[in-house]
């Protein structure tokens, strides 16, 4: 049941880039292709978790004084782990990502986990916490590098798509092009979760009410 509540809580409700809004920069720079977008989404699940493990496993023994620091170490060196593994393994991969898979050290996500989650958790919670936060991650790259492909390419990972007489919206593509598709899938995120907090709130509302009409007419009945 906790492991649900986390899953939901990492794809919708705090979902790290349409609802934290983190890792934005890294996010808009490689959601050109669904390719890309897997690549890198994996890459920060698999650094996310692993640091979350040992972070929750060292909180209390790392001082307070220097907990950033310490969480900066633990997170660079898994991200050097898996760069080292792209470069070997997937060539392609590290060529077309570049710069932001070092990167990923500073993505605001995982220090975010860190300090908020696995330093106050145990080694199983955060482990939970950085696999559903990593898919929530996952899922809306993979979601805002779709609409970009597609509309700026009309491939889905370099599939063609809308045929050769499409005519390709190249700003998709371009920076103000992922603002744009990012700007409306937040609203979007946005619109859901107030429409799933008035459903919360409407059973509660009604029964009140229906107490409070029974309560009306019992007085009536008795007076």
């Amino acid at each position: 049941m906790k492991f649900k509540k986390q899953l939901a809580d990492g794809v919708i409700y705090k979902n790290p880039v349409l609802v934290q809004l983190l890792g934005l920069c890294s996010m808009l720079a490689i959601t050109t292709s669904i390719s890309n977008a897997i690549g890198m989404g994996l890459a920060v699940t698999a650094v996310l978790t692993c640091s979350n493990l040992l972070i929750s496993l060292l909180r209390k023994v790392i001082p307070e004084q220097i907990r950033i620091a310490s969480f900066v170490v633990i997170i660079s060196g898994f991200v050097t782990i898996v760069e080292m593994l792209i470069k070997a393994y997937l060539p392609d991969l590290n060529k077309s990502l570049g710069v932001f898979i070092p990167l990923i050290v500073v993505n605001c996500i995982i220090l975010a986990r860190a300090e908020a989650f696995a330093s106050k958790n145990g080694p199983v919670a955060s482990i939970l916490d950085g696999i559903t936060m990593g898919i929530g991650y996952t899922l809306a790259l993979i979601v805002i590098s779709a609409i970009r492909e597609l509309l700026g390419n009309g491939t889905l990972a370099g599939v063609n798509i809308m045929g050769s007489s499409y005519k390709p919206m190249l700003i998709a593509i371009l920076p103000a092009g992922g603002f744009i598709i990012l700007g409306c899938l937040i609203a979007g995120m946005n619109k859901l979760l107030s429409m799933t907090g008035k459903k919360k709130k409407e059973p509660a509302h009604t029964g009140d009410t229906l107490v409070t009409e029974k309560k009306a007419k019992e007085g009536t009945e008795n007076a």
